[in-house]
C-alpha cells in the first residue's frame, strides 16, 4: 500500500517530460505550410485557385470591396490538404500559406469555412 504513494511522490519530484503549451513553441521549418492567407487588395478574381484545388475546398464567393463587388476565394479548412497548389498557381501571389497551425475546437464544421475577409 505504501509503494504507490512513494512512486507518486517520486513522479511529482521528478522533471517534467512534456513541453509547456503555448509558452514554448516549436520552431517551424521554412517549408512549413500552415493556414491560408489572402491579400484581398491584390486578388484579381481569376479563380485559378478554385480550379486547381484537388479537394474542391476553394469556392469563389462575392464580397463587397471599395471597388465594387468582386469574387474572392472562400476556403473550407476542414477539407484543405495544405498542398500549396493554390498558392503556386495564383498569378499575383495573393494567396499564400502562413505559419499558423492552430485551429480552435468547433462543434459545427460550418465554422471552418473561412470567408475571404477571414483569410486576411
Amino acid at each position: 500500500m505504501i509503494k504507490p504513494v512513494i512512486e507518486t511522490l517520486k513522479a511529482l519530484a521528478s522533471e517534467r517530460f512534456t513541453v509547456e503549451y503555448p509558452e514554448e513553441r516549436e520552431s517551424l521549418p521554412d517549408s512549413y505550410r500552415g493556414m491560408l492567407r489572402l491579400d484581398i487588395e491584390t486578388c484579381i478574381s481569376c479563380a485559378a485557385c478554385e480550379r486547381i484545388c484537388p479537394n474542391k475546398t476553394i469556392t469563389m464567393v462575392e464580397i463587397i470591396t471599395e471597388r465594387g463587388v468582386k469574387k474572392m476565394p472562400q476556403v473550407g479548412i476542414e477539407r484543405c490538404l495544405f498542398c500549396a497548389l493554390c498558392a503556386e498557381v495564383c498569378p499575383p501571389k495573393c494567396l499564400t500559406l502562413g505559419k499558423d497551425y492552430e485551429v480552435n475546437v468547433v462543434y459545427d464544421k460550418r465554422t471552418l469555412i473561412k470567408r475571404p475577409e477571414e483569410l486576411e
